[in-house]
C-alpha cells in the first residue's frame, strides 16, 4: 500500500483551518481543566459540581477495579485494573515501546536499590498470551539512562547505546538463565533516535537529525548491520508508518532554510523518495502524530486554526482536516497514542486512545471522529503514560506495573457514543456531523499529495 493524500481546500483557504463545531458539545473550561480529571479507573468523570472541588482528581476514588460512574459506562476487566487513581510515576527512561501488533513490548527498568544507585536493564513484555509476563534481559553491566529499546516480532529486543560519539546497536534475547547479545554494529553519530518498530516486525529504523539534513538508518533487519537508507534535506523528527508493509514512513520536516514544519512521506520501496504529505496552510506547522493503515485515519497537530490544535483527516479523502472542539481541553495536554485497527473504509468509527496530562497526573481519553465526544477515564495505577494498543473489537489494553503487579494489562472497552442509522447502519450525518470519507472501493495507488494541492469535491464544512 502506498499513501494517498488527505484532501481538502486550497492551501490558503480559511475553511481548512476552521475548528469543527460540536453542536452543543462545546467543553466547559472548568470541566476540561486538569483539576477535573477522572476519579477511578474505568470510570468517566463526574458531572460538574459533584464531589469536593478543592480535592485533586482521584481523592475520593474507592479503588475498585472496573467500577464505573454509571451503569451504562464501559467497564474494565475485573481480572486486571489495579487501584483507582491516575498513575503518578513518570515513564521509564527509555520509554515503553510496543510492536505494531501489540504482541511484545520493551522498556528499561531498574533493579531494587537505593535511589540514585539503581541499575537499569532492558525488560521484554509478552502480551499476546493468556497472561502477560515480563522477561528481564540484564547483561554484565547496567545500561545508561539514555539507552533506547525496541521489540521485534520474534521476541528479541533491539537496544541502542551511546558510547562517546558512536551509536552501538545490539539484539538481546533470553538464553536460559542469562541474556544473549548479538552485536549489529555502530554508527558514527552524536545523536540518534529509534523510530517506532516497522509494521513488518523485522526492521527498526533510526533517525539522525542535523541542521541541514537528516539521515534515516536501517539499524535492525538489514543484511550487513546498520546502513543509511536515506539522506533527507532539512531537519526531521517524529515518525509514523502509513502502511502495513513498512514501506511508507511519514516524518515531520523543517526545510534547510527554516520555515514551518511539514509532514512528508518517505517511500522506502523507491529509493527513499520524499514527497510532501501535509500542507494545510502555507505558514502552518503541520505534524502527523498517528496513522492507521486499515482505515486511513490520520491524527494531526497543526497551528493552522491560529494556534496549536489536534485534528484528524483521512488518506484519500476529499474532506479537509477537522479540528474537533471536544479535543481542545484547558490546562492539559492531549496526545493520541493508539488507533483501533481493522476498521476498513470506516475511519470515523475508529476509537482513538489519548493520553491526557495535567496537574493531577496522566489519564486516558477515548474519542471517535463520528462520536464527537471525549470520554475520560482514570488510568490503572502504574500505567506507563502513552502506552497501549487496541484490539480489533474495540478493547483498549493498557500495560501497567505497580507494587502489587509487576506486569499487568488493564482492559478498557471503548464506549459507544454514536447511534447508527436505522436505514444504512451507519452514523447519520445529522447526528454525527460527518459523512463517510473513504470511497466504496479501495483507493487507487497514488503518491502523497499536499493538502493544499488536492482537489476539493465539496465545500469545506464548519458545522
Amino acid at each position: 500500500m502506498t499513501a494517498c493524500a488527505i484532501e481538502g481546500g486550497s492551501a490558503g483557504a480559511a475553511a481548512t483551518a476552521e475548528p469543527e463545531a460540536e453542536s452543543g458539545t462545546e467543553p466547559d473550561p472548568k470541566e476540561s481543566g486538569a483539576e477535573s480529571g477522572p476519579e477511578e479507573y474505568g470510570a468517566e468523570p463526574r458531572p460538574e459540581g459533584s464531589g469536593d472541588p478543592g480535592k485533586p482528581a482521584g481523592a475520593d476514588a474507592p479503588g475498585l477495579p472496573g467500577s464505573t460512574a454509571d451503569e451504562g459506562g464501559p467497564k474494565a476487566s475485573p481480572a486486571v485494573g489495579g487501584p483507582a487513581a491516575p498513575a503518578d510515576a513518570g515513564p521509564p527512561p527509555g520509554g515503553f515501546t510496543l510492536t505494531s501488533d501489540g504482541a511484545y513490548a520493551a522498556r528499561l527498568t531498574a533493579a531494587p536499590g537505593p535511589p540514585g544507585e539503581r541499575a537499569w536493564y532492558p525488560e521484554r513484555w509478552t502480551l499476546d498470551g493468556p497472561e502477560p509476563y515480563a522477561v528481564p534481559l540484564p547483561l554484565g553491566q547496567p545500561e545508561e539512562l539514555d539507552a533506547q529499546v525496541a521489540p521485534l516480532a520474534d521476541g528479541r529486543v533491539l537496544i541502542r547505546r551511546q558510547v562517546a560519539d558512536r551509536q552501538m546497536f545490539s539484539l538481546l534475547y533470553p538464553t536460559g538463565p542469562g541474556t544473549g547479545e548479538l552485536l549489529l554494529g555502530a554508527v558514527e553519530c552524536g545523536e540518534m533516535t529509534l523510530l517506532p518498530p516497522s509494521p513488518d516486525g523485522r526492521c527498526v529504523y533510526a533517525l539522525s537529525a542535523g541542521e541541514h539534513h537528516s539521515s534515516l538508518w536501517l539499524v535492525a533487519g538489514g543484511a550487513f548491520g546498520p546502513e543509511e537508507v536515506a539522506r533527507i534535506p532539512g531537519r526531521c523528527s517524529g515518525g509514523a508508518w502509513l502502511d502495513r508493509a513498512g514501506r511508507m514512513l511519514a516524518l515531520d520536516r523543517r526545510a534547510p532554510g527554516g520555515g514551518p514544519v511539514k509532514a512528508v512521506a518517505v517511500d522506502l520501496g523507491r529509493g527513499a523518495e520524499v514527497t510532501p504529505l501535509l500542507q494545510i496552510a502555507p505558514g502552518s506547522d503541520d505534524r502527523l502524530l498517528l496513522a492507521d493503515a486499515d482505515s486511513g485515519l490520520l491524527l494531526i497537530r497543526s497551528d493552522a486554526p491560529g494556534h496549536d490544535r489536534l485534528g484528524w483527516g483521512v488518506l484519500g479523502s476529499c474532506l479537509p482536516v477537522r479540528f474537533p472542539e471536544c479535543l481542545r481541553l484547558a490546562d492539559v495536554a492531549v496526545t493520541p497514542f493508539a488507533v483501533q485497527p481493522g476498521q476498513m473504509l470506516m475511519p470515523e468509527s475508529c476509537a482513538v486512545a489519548l493520553r491526557i496530562d495535567g496537574a493531577a497526573g496522566s489519564w486516558v481519553g477515548v474519542w471517535r471522529p463520528a462520536g464527537r465526544r471525549l470520554h475520560q477515564f482514570a488510568a490503572p495505577l502504574g500505567w506507563v503514560p502513552g502506552a497501549g494498543y487496541w484490539s480489533r473489537d474495540g478493547v483498549l489494553r493498557l500495560p501497567y506495573t505497580n507494587g502489587a503487579t509487576s506486569c499487568g494489562v488493564a482492559l478498557l472497552e471503548a464506549p459507544q457514543d454514536v447511534e447508527p442509522s436505522s436505514v444504512t447502519g451507519r452514523p447519520s450525518d445529522a447526528e454525527g456531523g460527518t459523512q463517510p470519507s473513504a470511497a466504496v472501493s479501495a483507493p487507487a495507488v497514488c503518491k502523497p499529495v499536499p493538502l493544499g494541492q488536492a482537489p476539493l469535491h465539496r465545500a469545506a464544512r464548519s458545522d
